[in-house]
């Protein structure tokens, strides 16, 4: 870890510091000439921001900072659930003010996710409609296995083929699982045959996507109006139903508004777990939302397949408790690599 990021994550858990504090916790001694300069340098770069003069001088992260700067998910996670320092409540400020003026991707991260989507494309030329249904068939195998294992699905990746491909359910498995997972199949033929559903979000298509996802697995459908809790966090999303409306409203119009494709399908994905409007199902509604957006502009959809459910979580947590997509940034733009090299 460079000193600079060691000097923004001590601001990420530590605002309005001054600069003795922030000398005091950095793990190695530093002379105040280079903090001084490090500092300033982070200032006219637009990550740290400036409270009072003279020695009332305290720093701050900016908003974009916040956002974007990688922090240290493993040291994280050693705190237990009430040790860390936590945002508990839902952050409309992200949605209508920081999001809307960041570009989520660095320059090196898109050119990373060009290359991969003109591989993408030039293997596209070369199939057939019947052969990329094949392809979009196998990805789903694979999306549907893992998208319900990170919900607790115990089906196996064979088993989960042999469910979708010849309806054969697993010994020692219950209904449950067998109906997330033909759910999740359902879901995508319904994509594959409405390519242009999603290709400007709204509440009621999302709404769509979910009722598909949950049908007779005792969900409730539309907004819920009761308090949910979020294992493993004291993160409390919105319990207010006409609040969590507005909030995904003013996701729908984040997204629709933003140019670049990358950054529309990674906010479905995080945004729409963030706001957890359904009693159930949320993240498996952002998955399948955010690959809707993918396919609908011509993009290679993501499987999951090689995500760890637990870094997945850990990830999804640290943007609910810290509005920091860093960690989940960087799982989008491996499985987009891993999905135009494994597909198609």
């Amino acid at each position: 870890m460079t000193i600079r990021v060691e000097i923004l994550q001590f601001l990420h858990y530590n605002p309005s510091s001054t600069r003795v504090e922030i000398a005091a916790g950095l793990s190695d001694t530093l002379n105040e000439r280079t903090l001084r300069r490090i500092i300033s340098e982070a200032i006219l770069q637009g990550d740290i921001v400036v409270e009072g003069k003279g020695r009332a001088t305290r720093y701050s992260l900016s908003a974009q900072a916040q956002l974007m700067m990688p922090l240290d998910i493993d040291t994280y996670f050693l705190k237990d659930i009430d040790e860390r320092k936590v945002q508990e409540s839902f952050n409309f400020d992200l949605i209508r003010a920081t999001l809307p003026q960041v570009d989520i991707f660095t320059t090196d991260e898109l050119e990373r996710l060009e290359v991969a989507h003109q591989a993408f494309l030039k293997n596209m030329a070369t199939l057939s409609e019947v052969e990329y249904r094949k392809e979009m068939e196998r990805l789903g195998v694979d999306l549907s296995w893992k998208s319900s294992q990170i919900e607790g699905n115990t089906y196996s990746l064979l088993e989960t083929e042999r469910l979708l491909k010849e309806k054969l359910t697993a010994a020692g498995k219950t209904k449950e699982e067998a109906v997330m997972l033909l759910n999740h199949k359902d879901a995508l033929d319904f994509v594959l045959d409405n390519p242009d559903y999603l290709k400007e979000i709204s509440v009621r298509r999302i709404e769509d996507i979910h009722g598909i996802l949950t049908k007779e697995l005792g969900v409730g459908t539309g907004i819920r109006t009761r308090r949910v809790g979020i294992t493993g966090t004291n993160y409390r999303p919105l319990d207010n139903e006409f609040q969590i409306r507005e909030a995904l409203e003013d996701s729908c119009n984040l997204i629709n508004g933003k140019e670049n494709i990358f950054e529309k399908a990674l906010l479905a994905l995080v945004l729409l777990s963030y706001i957890q409007a359904f009693s159930d199902g949320n993240k498996r509604t952002a998955r399948i939302t955010s690959n809707a957006i993918l396919m609908a502009w011509g993009y290679c959809p993501l499987s999951f397949r090689t995500v760890d459910s637990v870094d997945y979580k850990k990830a999804m947590l640290m943007f609910y408790e810290q509005n920091n997509i860093a960690a989940f940034k960087q799982i989008f733009i491996e499985q987009y690599e891993f999905a135009t090299k494994n597909y198609f």
